[in-house]
Parts: C-alpha cells; sequence; structure tokens
C-alpha cells in the first residue's frame, strides 16, 4: 500500500471526512485491521481565506507548495490537495514535488463519464464556479457541458459555504436554498450535479435527490487514491 499525502486543513471539517472515508475505504476492501497509510499536513484557513479574499493567490500557491514538499519529505508518493478552491494552485504544487498530484476534478470527471453522463452542474466557491481551473478541466478531458447557477444564487451558494459550513453549522433553510438552485439546474438539463466544494457534503445529500446523482467530490477523490494507493 502506498502513502498518501494530504493538504488538509481546507476547512478541517472537511479534512475530517477526508481522513474517515480513506481509512474506512481501505478497511473495506482489504478487510481485519487495515487502515489507510497517510501523511497530512493541516494548514491555517484563516490565513488562506485572508490570501483568497484579497487576491493574493501566488502567496496562496507557495503555502501549498510548501506544504505539498513537507509532505514528500515526510514520506508521501502522492498528494491531494483537501479543497476544490485551491486547485487553482494545483500546476504550482504539481510543479514543487516529484509525486503525483491526484487532481479533485479527474476524480470527479471519471465517476460523471462513467455513468454516462454529457452535461453536469458545478457548485462551488465563487472561485470554483466562475473561473476555469476545474470547469475547464471537465470540458477538455471529459468533454461535459458545465453549468453554473445564475449570477444570484452563486453568491448564495459562496456565502453559506464560507459563513456556515467551514464553521460546522448546518442549517435547514440552507440546505432547501441549495436544493433549490439544484432544482434549476436539472430544469436546465444537468444530468448530474457536482458538488465542488468540500464541505457542500455536509449539508446535502444524496437522498434529498435521488432523481439527479450528486458527485461528491470529497468521496470521489478520496475514492480515487484508495485506488491509487492499493494499485500492484
Amino acid at each position: 500500500m502506498r502513502t498518501i499525502g494530504l493538504i488538509a486543513g481546507m476547512s478541517w471539517e472537511s479534512s475530517a471526512e477526508y481522513y474517515r472515508i480513506l481509512n474506512e475505504e481501505v478497511a473495506r476492501r482489504l478487510g481485519g485491521l487495515h487502515s489507510a497509510k497517510i501523511a497530512m499536513i493541516s494548514i491555517d484557513f484563516a490565513r488562506l481565506e485572508a490570501q483568497q479574499t484579497s487576491g493574493r493567490w501566488d502567496e496562496a500557491a507557495a503555502d501549498l507548495a510548501q506544504a505539498a514538499r513537507q509532505l514528500e519529505r515526510a514520506g508521501a508518493e502522492c498528494v491531494l490537495i483537501c479543497a476544490n478552491t485551491m486547485h487553482k494552485a494545483a500546476p504550482a504544487v504539481q510543479a514543487a514535488v516529484g509525486i503525483p498530484l491526484l487532481h479533485i476534478a479527474d476524480a470527479a470527471g471519471e465517476r460523471a463519464r462513467a455513468a454516462g453522463l454529457s452535461k453536469v452542474a458545478l457548485l462551488g466557491t465563487r472561485y470554483t464556479m466562475e473561473e476555469g481551473f476545474l470547469k475547464d478541466r471537465l470540458r477538455e478531458r471529459f468533454g461535459f457541458e458545465v453549468l453554473i447557477p445564475p449570477e444570484t444564487e452563486r453568491g448564495q451558494v459562496h456565502r453559506v459555504i464560507f459563513e456556515e459550513l467551514v464553521l460546522g453549522k448546518i442549517l435547514p433553510q440552507s440546505k432547501e436554498t441549495y436544493l433549490r438552485i439544484i432544482d434549476g439546474l436539472v430544469k436546465q438539463g444537468a444530468q448530474g450535479i457536482i458538488l465542488g466544494c468540500t464541505e457542500i457534503g455536509l449539508l446535502i445529500q444524496q437522498s434529498d435527490r435521488p432523481n439527479v446523482p450528486f458527485f461528491d467530490t470529497v468521496r470521489v477523490h478520496a475514492e480515487a487514491a484508495v485506488d491509487w494507493a492499493l494499485q500492484e
């Protein structure tokens, strides 16, 4: 079994889900007392959020690249960025190390393609929904048409992430807002919903809308990492 490296803390709420799923999945596949081999660097999310808000993305990327180098020195054999938004820094992180970066969009794209979909909707922070670092990869590598909510609804999705979910606040009214937005995207033709923020799966689950597949990026990313770690 190879060692999975996690750049975590963005937020710790979803990083805890990564740790849980990685270990549960290894135990499920190997049985007995098996658990995942993991190295983790958990960063201070307050610093990162300030960098994002002020547009200091190069500084944020440098911090993540440094974390990746620490993981490599600690024996990690791959690296995962445990957040969708900070895949904006994926090229800098990959360039900093000699081990592979397992990209979150590839994990989601592979799963949606296996489901036979051609048009997906993407929910996440404003950065994730409005910029191209995930959307373009989904389009170019997997051929998807990618939908995002209208401007006002993007603001609602973003606000809930930063004011509630990263703080562990799970509010029924926010869940209803998200489900209403999803229903609108399905009416526009979305065949599946990529939960492109690692906290969204804390708020909504597949059972809330069983008629349309959800692709929770925490779960698909973690499961892809286990696939990689257990390869012969």
